[in-house]
């Protein structure tokens, strides 16, 4: 029922109209004081919200692979061919030049392998044969039958004996038994001495200094 002095929807009209005032002039405000939220808040991940199987399969151990090579030549890896040297797989031995006829022929590896075992017994039958070269030869047993000074160092004097049944070489060690721990001595090798005799040799010392002193000589077997 319309009531005296008031005009029916003027109040919707005044009451819109001020919306819209707000709405226009609360721009400002609304962008000043309301937080914006960033475009990708919305795609951030939480673990509730991964499914239980994701979960699941997600903890899981991975398990190992594993696999056998079959073809190591695909890899290009090559060697050189046994005769002349040309780059060839690992599996071939000799190339299309030295094999024109593709005659099956020895790998990478037993070529090697007879090489080594070639220098083994090389290595072998040189042991035998010098251990047969110097049997025989010492014990040698020595003396010190002079010492004199020679400027800076020492002319010595030994007399050795060889004591073997075939002839050789020593080589014998002079030390001063007052100083055994000052690492000081010289070496001294011996001329050829027949089995069973002695001779005397002089050689001069500079790892002794010069001072005249007693001094000891021990010479080693071959």
């Amino acid at each position: 029922m319309p009531v005296d002095g008031i005009i029916p929807g003027a109040g919707r009209g005044a009451r819109g109209a001020g919306r819209g005032a707000r709405g226009a002039g609360g721009q400002s405000r609304v962008g000043a004081s309301t937080p914006v939220r960033r475009a990708d808040a919305g795609y951030r991940h939480h673990a509730d919200d991964i499914p239980q199987t994701a979960r699941n399969q997600a903890s899981r151990p991975r398990a190992a692979v594993r696999g056998t090579i079959t073809d190591v030549t695909s890899s290009g890896l090559t060697h050189a061919c046994a005769r002349c040297g040309a780059p060839v797989p690992l599996d071939v031995g000799l190339c299309e030049r030295c094999n024109p006829l593709g005659l099956r022929d020895v790998s990478s590896s037993q070529v090697h392998g007879i090489a080594i075992a070639g220098v083994i017994a090389f290595i072998v039958v040189m042991a035998i044969v010098g251990r047969f070269l110097l049997n025989g030869i010492g014990p040698f047993t020595a003396t010190v039958a002079e010492v004199a000074p020679d400027g800076a160092a020492l002319a010595i004097t030994l007399t050795v004996t060889n004591e073997g049944s075939s002839a050789g070489q020593t080589t014998c060690h002079v030390t001063d038994p007052m100083a055994r721990s000052s690492g000081m001595g010289g070496f001294l090798l011996s001329p050829k001495v027949e089995a069973g005799g002695t001779i005397t040799f002089t050689q001069t010392v500079k790892g002794l200094g010069s001072a005249v002193r007693p001094l000891e000589v021990d010479c080693a077997a071959p």
